[in-house]
C-alpha cells in the first residue's frame, strides 16, 4: 500500500491536521505522525487510510483514479471568457477616503467612455465566443453614465443566450431613469454600506443629509427589487472597527443576510491615507470575534446571516469546484476567463491591476479595447499563478483549498517571491482555514448550526470531522 503525501500542521487543541494534495483531511495525534514519517504504520493505520482515500494499492486502481479525480477538481481551468467589469467613468459624486479606485470629482472632464470607446467595447463584446455573459458596470459612479449602460445592455441581450448585469453603485443620487433602468429582471446592484450609519458617514458621505439619502435609497432599492437583487458589502479601517453586532444589525435591518467584509484595500487613494499594507494580524483577530458573533445570532435567529468570504473558503474545503471567487482561485491566471474595460478603452487582467498600473508602480495593461488584447506582459505573472509547486505552500495543508494573488503582492510588495508566511494573503488565509476547521471539530451546537447552514446542509454531519485514533 502507497500513502498518497500528507502535510501537517498543529492545532489549538494538541492534535494534528492532516491533508492530502486533492484536500481530504483528518485529525491524528504525534504518535500517528512518527509511525507515518518512519514508514511504520500499523493495521489500523492502513485501514483508516484506505477507507478515507489516502492510500492505494496499484496505479490503476480505483482508489489511484478516484484521488487523481479529486485533485483535479481543485484546480480552476480558465472558460473562456464569460465575464466582464466595464468602467464607464472615473467620475464620482462621493470622495471616500479609502477609494481604491483612484476616482475623480463628478466634474471634472476627461475621464469618460466616448462614443468611440463604446463602439470599440460592442465590437469586443461581438467577439467574444461565449454563450453566456456578465457584465460588471464599475467606476466611478456608473450611473452619471447612464447613457452608456443601456447601449451596452440592450447590445448584450441580443447577442448572447444569457446576460446577467451586476451596477456597483454608491445609491447617493438615483434619477427616475435609473431606477428605470435598474428594475430590470436581469439587472443587480451591488453597493457599500459601511457597517452602521456612523461608519458609513464618517468613511462615505460625511453630511447626515448626505447619509439619510443613501440610507432611503437603499430603503428603495430593497423595497422595489428585494434582496436577491441587491447586494451591500461594508469597507473598514482596521484602525476604528466597529462593534460586529452593530454591523449585522445595520445588516438585518435592510434583511441582507450575506456580508461580505472587507478591510480597506492597498490601492488607490487608500494606500495614501490608510495603514492597509500590513494589518492581517488586526483583521483576523476582527474576523475571528465577527464569525463568533454571527454563531451567537443564528442560534435564535428566524433568518441567519452569512459572511460571505469565510463560507466561500469553509466550501472550498468541503468540496472541490468552488471557484466563483476570482481572487481565491488555483491557478489564477490573469487575462483569461474575466478582464477589465477602463474609462479609456485600456484592458487590465482584474481591477487591482488597474489600480497598480493607476498609480504607477507596475504597467499590468493587456492591449486597449480598440486595439485588441495583448497577453505579454502577464506572461511571467502566469508563469508563477499556482501554489501548487511553490516552495512555501507545498508542506502547508491548506494549499489544495487556498489560491494565489500575485497582483496583491506586487501592489503591497512590489515583488511577487516575497516568503508567502510574510504575505498578507498567507496570513489572511491561513488564519481563515484555522478558523475554518476550530468550526468543523467544535463540539459546540450553536457552531454546528450555523456551519450546516453556511455548508448549504440540513444539519451537521459528525463525519466531516474525522479523527483517527
Amino acid at each position: 500500500m502507497t500513502v498518497f503525501p500528507l502535510k501537517f500542521k498543529p492545532s489549538d487543541d494538541g492534535t494534528l491536521l492532516f491533508a492530502d494534495d486533492a484536500g481530504g483531511f483528518f485529525k491524528s495525534d504525534n504518535a500517528f505522525l512518527q509511525r507515518y514519517v518512519g514508514d511504520r504504520l500499523n493495521p489500523s493505520d492502513k485501514r483508516f487510510l484506505e477507507e478515507n482515500g489516502h492510500s492505494f494499492r496499484e496505479v490503476d486502481d480505483l482508489a489511484y483514479t478516484g484521488f487523481a479525480y479529486r485533485w483535479a477538481n481543485r484546480l480552476y481551468a480558465p472558460n473562456e471568457l464569460d465575464y466582464v467589469i466595464l468602467v464607464p467613468t472615473l467620475r464620482c459624486n462621493l470622495a471616500c477616503g479609502y477609494c481604491q479606485v483612484s476616482r475623480v470629482n463628478e466634474n471634472t472632464p476627461g475621464f469618460d467612455w466616448e462614443e468611440s470607446t463604446l463602439e470599440a467595447v460592442l465590437r469586443f463584446l461581438d467577439g467574444l465566443t461565449t454563450k453566456r455573459l456578465k457584465v460588471e458596470f464599475q467606476g466611478g459612479e456608473p450611473l452619471l453614465k447612464l447613457e452608456m449602460l443601456i447601449p451596452v445592455r440592450d447590445f448584450c441581450r441580443q447577442r448572447f443566450e444569457h446576460t446577467e448585469f451586476v451596477i456597483c453603485t454608491n445609491l447617493q443620487a438615483v434619477s427616475d431613469e435609473a431606477w428605470s433602468f435598474l428594475s430590470a429582471p436581469d439587472t443587480f446592484i451591488s453597493t457599500s454600506l459601511d457597517a452602521n450609519s456612523e461608519t458609513h458617514e464618517r468613511q462615505r458621505t460625511i453630511t447626515a443629509d448626505k447619509t439619510q439619502e443613501f440610507l432611503s435609497n437603499l430603503r428603495q432599492a430593497v423595497d422595489k427589487f428585494g434582496t436577491a437583487k441587491v447586494s451591500a458589502l461594508p469597507t473598514l479601517d482596521v484602525r476604528n472597527l466597529p462593534e460586529p453586532m452593530s454591523v449585522i444589525e445595520a445588516f438585518t435591518s435592510f434583511g441582507l443576510r450575506s456580508i461580505y467584509l472587507r478591510p480597506v484595500n492597498y490601492q488607490g487613494f487608500a494606500r495614501k491615507r490608510f495603514t492597509a499594507k500590513d494589518s492581517a494580524t488586526e483583521w483576523n483577530a476582527y474576523h475571528s470575534a465577527f464569525v463568533d458573533a454571527l454563531i451567537d445570532y443564528n442560534w435564535t435567529a428566524a433568518e441567519p446571516v452569512e459572511e460571505y468570504y469565510f463560507v466561500h473558503c469553509l466550501r472550498r474545503v468541503l468540496r472541490a469546484g468552488h471557484n466563483g471567487h476570482a481572487d481565491l482561485r488555483n491557478p489564477n491566471i490573469l487575462g483569461e476567463s474575466y478582464l477589465v474595460i477602463d474609462y479609456d478603452g485600456a484592458l487590465y487582467p482584474t481591477d487591482e491591476a488597474r489600480m497598480v498600473t493607476r498609480v504607477g508602480q507596475f504597467d499590468l495593461s493587456m492591449g486597449n479595447v480598440r486595439t485588441g488584447l495583448d497577453r505579454t506582459a502577464l506572461a511571467t505573472l502566469n508563469a508563477e499563478a499556482a501554489n501548487n509547486f511553490h516552495p512555501d505552500c507545498v508542506h502547508c495543508p491548506y494549499q489544495a483549498f487556498c489560491g494565489i494573488d500575485l497582483v496583491d503582492d506586487l501592489s503591497r510588495y512590489g515583488r511577487i517571491d516575497m516568503p508567502k508566511h510574510l504575505t498578507d494573503f498567507c496570513q489572511r488565509h491561513t488564519y481563515i482555514f484555522d478558523k475554518v476547521f476550530e468550526l468543523i471539530y467544535s463540539a459546540d451546537p450553536k457552531v454546528q448550526k450555523s456551519l450546516a447552514i453556511w455548508a448549504g446542509m440540513r444539519e451537521y454531519e459528525p463525519a466531516l470531522a474525522k479523527v483517527h485514533q
